[in-house]
This record gives structure tokens, sequence and C-alpha cells, in this order.
């Protein structure tokens, strides 16, 4: 019998996180937590290492960001649970890429800011880039056998957030309360806010674009509101297929965590006649710019990414702490891709440079206004 896989979880107070623990329940004999970590949740964080018997933990509000990569050396993990929001995951994927060890990368911002940095380090070190991503699953799954070099382009799906039938000016408007409450999936609060201004989606073109070595050209964002379609590969020859289930992260999860192989699960199951119909639309990109701004920066390279991700992320934090509005999040966002100088992003320090770049600049636009 194949001994189980011994795992550490970034970010296992969070959603993500939480989830992943539920599949390790569902399958002690495939999966043992070896490690895990989480923001500043001391009661969650101690409750899960009791319950799973761990006996190496860190608290990163407490520890310390260079704690997280000292928890993968101590525990050498089969795989890595990569789940804490924003860039402060991006130095321990590495690390523990370097290492060799697999990693199932559940947040967008190391292959946003750092996309080639990241699958470079993998492909040195043979160790593989799972994404746990519904999206970026689904196209991981699609492509499972398949000639790469008969594919055309990548349909990928977006919900469209809360907010996609609201006008311009009914947008202007939206509280923080309301972007959180997300009509479909279950996300921490940046991803929410992020999926609410289709950055997230704009995000995941990234992932696609270093994962399956694609052109940002070959990439299609097409709105389904039913999120049963996850994503969509089209071939040469007109061919489409398509992943579908119901809308659970729990089932990307699992698929990355028991991979290659597909195990049994008593998760609920897709009843077509439920659903009813599915309907598909182009994204609004006069509406939710944030879109339409992840294309350009991608296009554009170097550091633009980097700067991408960076005032995203302190624009989200202003915009819940309620300093700014809702539209203001791409305005700032355009206003630092606009001011940036493009450098190059060989290295950790250069991206961290730009990173530092965009965050001043976000902050002192603010504090100037």
């Amino acid at each position: 019998m194949t001994s189980a896989k011994r795992i550490v979880i970034l970010g296992s107070t969070g959603s993500i996180g939480q989830q992943t623990l539920d599949m390790v329940r569902a399958h002690p004999d495939r999966l043992t937590v070896v490690g895990l970590a989480a923001g500043s949740d001391v009661e969650g964080l101690a409750s899960q290492c009791q319950e799973f018997g761990v006996v190496e933990s860190v608290l990163a509000a407490r520890d310390g960001p260079d704690s997280l990569c000292d928890l993968i050396g101590r525990t050498q993990p089969d795989l890595l649970v990569a789940a804490i929001s924003g860039l402060a995951g991006l130095t321990p994927v590495l690390v523990a890429l370097q290492a060799g060890v697999d990693v199932a990368l559940a947040n967008k911002e190391p292959l946003v800011a750092a996309g080639e940095l990241v699958v470079s380090t993998a492909t040195r070190a043979g160790a593989l880039l799972l994404p746990i991503d519904s999206e970026i699953s689904a196209v991981f799954q699609c492509l499972h056998g398949q000639d790469r070099a008969a594919l055309e382009k990548v349909l990928l799906t977006a919900s469209g957030g809360p907010f996609a039938r609201l006008s311009a000016k009914e947008l202007a408007k939206v509280t923080p309360r309301q972007a959180l409450d997300h009509p479909t999936w279950k996300m921490g609060p940046k991803v929410t806010i992020d999926s609410a201004t289709l950055a997230n989606k704009g995000f995941e073109v990234f992932e696609l674009k270093h994962l399956f070595r694609l052109s940002f050209d070959q990439i299609e964002v097409v709105i389904h509101h039913q999120s049963i379609i996850h994503s969509m590969v089209q071939f040469q020859d007109g061919s489409i297929i398509a992943q579908m289930g119901l809308p659970d992260m729990r089932i990307p999860i699992q698929y990355a965590l028991m991979y290659p192989e597909r195990v049994a699960n008593d998760l609920p199951r897709l009843d077509l006649d439920q659903v009813g119909q599915l309907t598909f639309a182009s994204p609004d990109v006069g509406k939710f710019p944030c879109l339409r701004l992840a294309f350009e920066a991608g296009r554009s390279g170097k550091s633009y990414p980097v700067v991408l991700n960076a005032a995203d992320e302190e624009a989200v934090r202003l915009f819940l702490e309620e300093q700014i509005c809702f539209m203001d999040i791409p305005r700032l966002i355009e206003r630092a891709l606009e001011a940036h100088q493009p450098q190059r992003t060989d290295s950790l320090d250069d991206v961290l440079e730009a990173d530092r770049w965009a965050r001043e600049f976000v902050h002192q636009l603010c504090s100037s206004q």
C-alpha cells in the first residue's frame, strides 16, 4: 500500500486551507498533515494542530515571514499547499520548489508577479506545479493526455461576480459589505473583492500563460454566471473540451492533492436537470477595467505585472478599510501602471523592488488626495 502523502498547508485557517483539511479528513489513509501555517488566527491554528496531531506550525504575524520557509525545511513535505493571499506566498513557494517539493498553488500572486521565475525554478528542480484554482484546474484536466501543439485557445470562464448587471453609476456606490457577498464561491476577502472587480480573472490569465506556456492571444475570458463549466479548451480542429462540476472548491483541491490519481469521494454530484441552462457572454471591460489592465500589463511584460499585482493588493486593502470607493481600485492600478518605469524581473530582488515601488506609489497617491 502506498504511504500517505505528507503535506504542509500555508494559510490553513483560510477558506482554501480549511477545505484542504476537509479532504484530509475524508482521506486519512492517503494524506497526512506535517505542518500548518496561519496568519494571525491563534485559536484556529491551535485547534487544527490538535485535531491533526501537527507538531510543526507557524503563526506568520508572530513568527515573521521567514518562518514559512523554515517550516518547509523542518518538515520536508511531499506537497506544499500554498494558500496565502498576496505576494507573501512567493518566497516559500520558491523555497519549496528549489527543494524539489511539489506545490499545489491556490494563490495567484506568485504567478502574476513572478511567473517565469516560479516556472523555471520548478522545471530546474523537477517539481510539479499543480493548480488549485477551479478554472486553472479545469484547463489542467482538459489538457491531460492531449497534444499541446494542437491547442488553439483556452476559454476561461468567469462568474461575473456579484455586480455583473449593475450600471457604472451603481458600481461607484458599492460598499465593502456588498462586495464581500459573492453569489457563488466562498473565498477570502481579498479574492472576493478581486472577483467583484474581475481583477481575479485577469490574474488567472497569468496563471494560464505561465503554467501552460500560452500567449495572451490564446486566452479568451467568457462570462458564465452558473459557474458549472469551469473552463474549456479549444483545439485547432474546432473541437472544444469542457470541465464541468458543481462550484465546490473541494473538487479541484482533491485533484491537486491526489494527482495523478482520481479518487472516489462523497461530495455532491452535478445534476444537469437542476441546472436547466448554461449561458455565456462577453465581459464588459468598460465597467470592469481591471480585466483590461491585466491583459495590458501582461502584454507589456517586464515589471508591469508586478506593479499590477501590488497596486491591486494595496487598493483592495484601502477599499476594505473604506478609504476609497469601489471604482477607485482600477483607477489606482491604472495610475500606477502609467507612472511606472519598467525594469527586468530576473530575480526575486527585482520582483520585490517593483512591488515596493508600486505599494509606495499607491500609498502616496491616496495620501495626497
